[in-house]
């Protein structure tokens, strides 16, 4: 069993693009990409309906006796024939999202992370490590990214992956496991909430403490202050992204 704490906020005057959902065992955090000014997407849906969509598919497998990879692509999958004949799927812009799955499976947790949402793993000897896939930070010219290379280098080898429309994704997502009885907690973030790091100079340990301290809402205030007292990083994206943040602790089990 698991004990789940959660909180997501919107960016200021947006709906919200991130989502979580957890059961007994499970958590995931996803977060949608949000579409750019006047770029067709192919679809009839936004990508809310698509992190629903995922997310919901996600639920329904994350039980079977899988390895989270195959969770992820048969979820995939689910999600592309839910979008119906309406939608062209094989346009490269159809609506995306990050994913970050945690599972108790008898006494280790299974880890997936696919894109820019990573989990932060707090070790009974207080150290952390930290479960990243940075490949959207590794794209060749720097950033700013320009919207026609995002575009060929998203779902490709070389590039970056997402969940969207191309099952193979799964199997590139960062995975792996760890022993219960090694953890204290977990947290898992979207890249609302890793700008702490990533902008403003935060540790991973100050954030995993905050949150398990003080709890994931009140890491979302931090990162709404940070925004309005010391704004964008330079040359990075928006001020003001969704955030999400949990914090997962194992339940002993007697």
């Amino acid at each position: 069993m698991l004990h789940v704490s959660h909180a997501t906020a919107a960016a200021p005057g947006t709906a919200n693009e991130d989502y979580v959902i957890a059961g007994p065992t499970w958590i995931a955090v996803l977060d949608g990409a949000t579409a750019p000014r006047g770029v067709e997407s192919g679809c009839v849906h936004d990508v809310r309906w698509l992190v629903r969509a995922l997310a919901r598919a996600v639920a329904d497998r994350i039980e079977e006796p899988w390895p989270l990879t195959r969770v992820l692509s048969e979820a995939i999958h689910a999600t592309m024939r839910a979008h119906g004949d309406g939608c062209d799927l094989v346009n490269p812009d159809s609506p995306s999202t990050t994913v970050a799955l945690v599972r108790r499976t008898g006494d280790r947790f299974d880890y997936l992370v696919l894109c820019d949402s990573p989990i932060a793993i707090r070790h009974r000897d207080g150290t952390i490590s930290v479960v990243a896939d940075d490949r959207l930070d590794h794209l060749p010219g720097g950033h700013p990214y320009g919207l026609e290379l995002v575009r060929s280098l998203r779902n490709r080898p070389g590039g970056f992956w997402v969940a969207s429309t191309s099952p193979r994704a799964a199997a590139e997502a960062v995975t792996g496991s760890v022993p219960v009885a090694d953890v204290t907690g977990i947290g898992m973030f979207t890249d609302g909430v890793t700008r702490l790091v990533e902008w403003y100079g935060r540790s991973w340990g100050e954030v995993v403490g905050a949150l398990a301290e003080h709890g994931p809402a009140s890491l979302l205030a931090d990162v709404r202050e940070a925004e309005r007292s010391r704004g964008a990083a330079r040359g990075w994206g928006k001020l003001h992204d969704d955030a999400t943040a949990a914090w997962v602790r194992p339940v002993l089990v007697t």
